[in-house]
């Protein structure tokens, strides 16, 4: 299915045990940095999450926490397999998004070439996916795209599955979120015999698990 529509849902590819582990440790870790960030504990760092990313301005995100990258490593069998792509990994990504988040239609750097948003838990959030390729938006980050855009595919993910998908080929976004919190990570992998392949490994960094002063989305 990957190889002829671009992206491919995964149904159970971590077990509701891990994401719920995962999503758990996310919300403890969220509530933590916010407190030592409030209190002047601790200065802010991506190492620790930050709420000053532009796309979701607000919202708790974290650039290449340790127990995400190494999620990233772990599913990297199942992305190889289902995309028949020998794949690097480039770097992991993730979010808790509350009551009136919402994800604006846009494609992905180059380091995110095959990726993948996995559901961790809180409240269900659809993505939508425009399979087509097609360049849509005129200004992400205002939201603004052309009035005859496709209107997408819905996919609907429960806790552990993943959507795999070619980020920067197919616009992807999520309407206004009603529910409380949700958490989702995306982990971004690069073809091995594509362009991106020797610039992108680890997003340019030395190792997993280590900032990315360039890029924090």
């Amino acid at each position: 299915m990957f190889k002829v529509k671009k992206y491919q849902v995964i149904k159970n590819a971590v077990s509701y045990e891990l994401a719920n582990f995962l999503y758990n440790y996310f919300m403890l870790k969220r509530d933590a940095v916010k407190f030592m960030y409030e209190n002047n504990i601790h200065s802010q760092t991506s190492i620790l999450g930050t709420w000053s990313d532009e796309q979701v301005p607000n919202t708790y995100s974290m650039y290449g926490d340790f127990a995400m990258e190494t999620l990233m490593m772990k599913v990297m069998p199942v992305m190889k397999k289902e995309t028949g792509l020998d794949l690097v990994p480039t770097y992991s990504y993730a979010r808790i998004y509350k009551k009136g988040d919402i994800l604006k239609r846009h494609k992905d750097r180059p380091s995110c070439e095959i990726s993948t948003t996995l559901n961790l838990g809180g409240d269900p959030w659809p993505i939508f996916i425009d399979p087509t390729g097609s360049d849509n938006v005129v200004d992400e980050y205002k939201n603004i795209h052309k009035p005859n855009a496709p209107k997408g595919e819905r996919v609907d993910l429960e806790i552990g599955d993943m959507l795999i998908y070619e980020g920067c080929k197919l616009e992807h976004w999520r309407e206004p979120f009603e529910g409380e919190h949700c958490g989702q990570v995306f982990l971004h992998y690069n073809n091995k015999k594509g362009e991106f392949k020797d610039i992108n490994i680890f997003d340019g960094r030395d190792k997993l698990g280590t900032p990315n002063w360039k890029h924090y989305k």
